[in-house]
């Protein structure tokens, strides 16, 4: 071979297995957590949830958000609730956190208002994570699901906000049993 060919036949070679890794990693990761959010939907409903006693009933609009330590696509909406939390605390709406039966860790510094809820009612039976739930004034469930449809979330493709404007002004809502494709972490949970 020429010397005048092999720097650009090396380059070519070199930029063709550069897209092939990075077309195998797109693909692990696409197959690994990019899944429907309920497997079952006929069956999946929020139903199940409750409020822990001392927060049922009447009262400011609730915003639990279910979560798991070890599962990679929280960072897709960490930066999107720690927003959601600056704008609707004001309003007087309050956040709370689940995290996952038996995980381990903490979450960021800049969610530090969520507060904690160990036990909720029905819990056990969300298909998946990132979650959230969203209880009305009146303490009825007003919506369960995901944060928004795809690989991450913002305020472009949530469907969080606009649930939140619509319960502050007082307009009923009733989205308890929801599809989505998206990251999303399976939260099974073992009864012993």
């Amino acid at each position: 071979m020429r010397p005048a060919y092999r720097t650009p036949l090396l380059a070519s070679l070199l930029a063709l297995v550069c897209a092939s890794a990075l077309w195998a990693a797109y693909d692990w990761f696409q197959g690994r957590y990019l899944r429907a959010f309920s497997e079952h939907t006929a069956v999946f409903s929020g139903d199940p949830l409750r409020l822990p006693a001392e927060l049922a009933g009447p009262g400011a609009i609730r915003l639990v958000h279910f979560w798991d330590p070890a599962c990679p696509c929280n960072v897709g909406n960490q930066q999107h609730l720690s927003e959601l939390v600056e704008r609707y605390v004001p309003q007087g709406i309050e956040f709370y956190a689940v995290q996952k039966p038996g995980s381990h860790g903490q979450l960021p510094a800049t969610l530090s208002r969520l507060k904690t809820i160990n036990v909720l009612p029905g819990a056990e039976q969300i298909p998946a994570s990132p979650a959230v739930a969203i209880w009305d004034r009146s303490g009825n469930l007003a919506y369960f699901g995901p944060y928004s449809e795809g690989l991450t979330c913002n305020s472009n493709n949530s469907f969080i906000e606009p649930i939140l404007q619509a319960l502050s002004e007082g307009r009923a809502v009733s989205a308890t049993h929801t599809l989505a494709i998206g990251c999303y972490c399976p939260w099974p949970v073992d009864v012993k």
